[in-house]
């Protein structure tokens, strides 16, 4: 497995282990915690914890499948690159209730989806023209 693909399969990990430690903290005591906790959680786990994975697993995954290479490595490298800046910059922009910093976050992890996206498609896309 590329050291990036395992790269994204461990911190999901990690994302998966400090969303849970989110909710027992709010279960604990609500205000034990400042900001948009909710928001904050539920974007660890969708985010951090779930797409992460995805991420990792995917482009490992589809292009062995498919038998042809991933279209570019450099562009699922910059998609990690923007996924780990954007979720903590989102993070910390609900737990200091500032959202240019949550904006600047959505902005590099929706990069980061779109990067993926399209390395895809192109990827897949090159069965086609073989």
């Amino acid at each position: 497995m590329h050291k990036r693909n395992r790269l994204f399969v461990s911190i999901a990990l990690m994302y998966g282990l400090l969303g849970g430690a989110i909710a027992i903290l709010r279960l604990i005591d609500p205000n034990l915690i400042p900001g948009n906790v909710p928001r904050l959680h539920g974007h660890v786990m969708l985010l951090g914890f779930i797409l992460m994975m995805i991420y990792g697993i995917a482009l490992h995954v589809l292009p062995r499948f498919g038998g042809f290479p991933l279209y570019s490595e450099r562009m699922a490298d910059w998609q990690l690159y923007a996924a780990n800046s954007g979720l903590p910059l989102m993070m910390g922009g609900w737990l200091r209730f500032s959202d240019g910093w949550v904006i600047a976050g959505g902005i590099l992890s929706y990069m980061a989806i779109v990067l993926f996206g399209l390395n895809m498609i192109l990827t897949v896309r090159q069965r086609g023209k073989a």
